[in-house]
């Protein structure tokens, strides 16, 4: 397997699904002749041309719009969106039509389209365009939410998500691009909707996804030294939503803690603690504790914004807690 960056597994999954299907292809703000915003589809436009690589106007509303139409016609396109943030732009299409098309006319159309949108923090792009809203759009039932936190998972599951006859909103965290990983070559495809075991442990279980699981392998590297062992199990999707590891891990540990960029109130931990206790109230022998985002817009300032976002300081402090 061969050590690539998060963007260089993107790209490779992109171009091999165009290889192999005529119906896939891109479309988006600067995604072709400028190669992408974070130069994911660099080179894409010479080789596979303005009819496979469109660039769009400054109109996510339109963007996602015409790739409801084209995927309703039989055409697969992969929307970009420079931001999650300008999600909000489109937010009828993305959550009112797009995941339900296939159920209000019974079945005859289906929506295979993929967004990918890039958020979360960490590169002070200010309060705006900095924001992790994950949870929102997994609210919504039709709609697949996927969020990897590593190159390999990037790559097999944006495969996934194009060949997915659903919509699915991909999810890539603005600070990951350079993130290494050692990744299949050739064809490697992940399952959409299920949950993986990243780091085997005993004394506790840590739940995260996408960056969480970044900060939550740094945290428990440390933990490590102090002879603490943390099984982390990354979501790696939000909806489905797949809790079977999560509570086998729970149900070996009796300990959680659960790490998300986003804000703690109504967010994906808020869910996921809600399911264990639901499901395994009695194995819990502590608070399962949420690690999260400070409640307040991020800041533009840079030490300002490293304090609001989780740090893998406050995971190894919410781990001791539930240890106490």
């Amino acid at each position: 397997m061969a050590k690539i960056t998060m963007r260089e597994a993107i790209s490779q999954a992109l171009m091999e699904e165009m290889d192999r299907d005529p119906a896939v292809f891109i479309m988006g703000e600067e995604v072709g002749v400028w190669g992408g915003t974070y130069a994911v589809t660099k080179g894409f436009y010479d080789k596979y041309g303005p009819d496979r690589v469109k660039d769009t106007p400054i109109a996510e509303n339109a963007i996602i719009g015409a790739a409801i139409g084209a995927a309703m016609v039989g055409q697969r396109p992969v929307a970009e969106l420079m931001t999650i943030n300008f999600a909000f732009s489109a937010m009828d299409y993305i959550v009112n039509q797009a995941p339900k098309l296939h159920y209000m006319f019974g079945g005859q159309f289906t929506v295979p389209m993929v967004i990918r949108a890039v958020g979360g923090g960490g590169r002070q792009l200010g309060a705006t365009h900095s924001q992790t809203p994950d949870a929102i759009f997994a609210h919504f039932p039709g709609l697949k939410v996927v969020s990897p936190g590593t190159p390999e998972d990037a790559k097999g599951l944006l495969k996934s998500a194009i060949r997915s006859n659903d919509p699915v909103l991909f999810i890539e965290h603005a600070t990951m691009y350079q993130v290494r990983g050692e990744v299949p070559e050739g064809e490697h495809l992940i399952p959409i909707g299920k949950s993986k075991v990243q780091r085997v442990g005993k004394d506790l279980t840590i739940v995260t996804y996408c960056k969480g699981l970044e900060l939550s392998m740094k945290a428990a590297d440390e933990l490590s030294k102090e002879g603490i062992e943390a099984e982390i199990v990354d979501l790696r999707t939000l909806r489905p939503l797949d809790m079977e590891p999560v509570l086998a891990s729970f149900k070996k540990t009796n300990r959680a803690i659960v790490v998300e960029e986003g804000w703690k109130s109504y967010g994906v931990g808020s869910e996921i603690v809600s399911r264990i206790y639901e499901e395994a109230f009695d194995y819990v022998d502590a608070p399962i504790i949420r690690v999260a985002q400070k409640e307040v817009p991020l800041p533009y300032n840079r030490a300002l914004e490293q304090a609001a976002l989780p740090q893998a300081p406050d995971i190894i402090a919410a781990a001791k807690e539930v240890l106490r």
